[in-house]
């Protein structure tokens, strides 16, 4: 079955036509959302299976392997400065997880505020909607070149429908990320106390 992208172009300005001026902003607003979420996703993913003790073990006997995730990342570089014997070592560990802590935040502030926005958006389309119904009202004129009061009831649903649709995932995939994002930062936090307060090996071997 082939896919005719003039007919679903068609059925994408429709929907931009009667849902009125607030559609291509709203429509604009799904898109950074989206973005920064896949974005913000794929940076908070973690595959690890082991705890943060373990983590520091197997780095500090092994540092060549790839990290999985980006609190490996931070284990890899802290271990690394560690082994080095560098002076100051809390204030070169911050340095390199201000970094990390930047890359995790990313984003969160323009998902947030599209998720804040959309439904403002979609109640301002739903304002003039109503402002084009009553006037209609007012003139008792059921049908005009806007729409009349079809037009202005059409408008004032798909705009707040669009708001919503927008809004509501976003703010659950947002939930999700920040606390995924809050965890990462207490792990971060967690990861510079043991590289800075214990001096002696961070593990022994397994003895079998």
């Amino acid at each position: 079955m082939s896919v005719n992208v003039h007919d679903y172009l068609l059925l994408v300005q429709e929907l931009f036509a009667a849902g009125g001026f607030v559609m291509p902003p709203l429509f604009l607003c799904a898109l950074l959302l989206w973005y920064g979420l896949g974005y913000r996703y794929w940076v908070l993913k973690s595959k690890r299976s082991m705890t943060l003790y373990d983590m520091l073990d197997v780095y500090s006997r092994n540092n060549n392997q790839t990290p999985c995730s980006i609190v490996e990342q931070a284990v890899q570089q802290g271990v690394l400065l560690r082994k080095r014997n560098v002076k100051s070592l809390r204030r070169y560990l911050d340095e390199f997880f201000y970094g990390y802590l930047k890359e995790i935040r990313k984003f969160s502030v323009m998902t947030k505020t599209i998720v804040i926005i959309s439904p403002l958006l979609g109640l301002l389309g739903t304002v003039t909607g109503m402002i084009e119904t009553f006037d209609s009202l007012g003139s008792m004129s059921l049908f005009t070149q806007s729409g009349g009061i079809a037009g202005g009831i059409s408008q004032a649903l798909i705009s707040t429908q669009t708001g919503l649709a927008v809004a509501i995932p976003g703010m659950l995939f947002h939930s999700m990320l920040h606390k995924k994002q809050q965890k990462i930062e207490r792990e971060l936090l967690q990861i510079r106390e043991l590289l800075c307060v214990h001096s002696a090996p961070l593990a022994q071997p397994l003895n079998h």
